[in-house]
């Protein structure tokens, strides 16, 4: 399974359904670095240095420092979607169905609720 850090705006109901599909989670909060106004790259720095994969929804600060830092553990940017369950979900099989997340950048997206 994998370890992710997640920075302070990622929803906790999903920490806590990743953690209970077996994936190591730690949040900002629990690593004492929230509402601290950390830049994005000592975010990702932090993660670095814990050896964790980021789990986002800063799509756009994240993908750019993909292209700026493309060595690190992994970034996860999702879509905001209310349906935690679902992105959870999203979240666990995307990250099974990668050999290897270490320097990817994986874009989980909210499917269409077209009527």
């Amino acid at each position: 399974m994998a370890k992710f850090y997640t920075n302070e705006n990622f929803y906790l109901p999903v920490v806590v359904l990743l953690r209970n599909l077996g994936h190591d989670v730690l949040t900002s909060l629990e690593a004492g670095r929230a509402n601290l106004k950390i830049p994005d790259p000592d975010v990702l720095a932090f993660a670095i240095a814990e050896k964790r994969c980021v789990l986002t929804l800063n799509r756009m600060h994240f993908g750019k420092l993909h292209a700026t830092t493309p060595s690190h553990f992994g970034i996860i940017t999702c879509t905001e979607d209310s349906d935690f369950e679902a992105l959870a979900k999203r979240i666990h099989e995307a990250i099974t169905a990668t050999e290897n997340i270490e320097n990817q950048l994986i874009k989980i997206y909210r499917p269409n609720k077209a009527g």
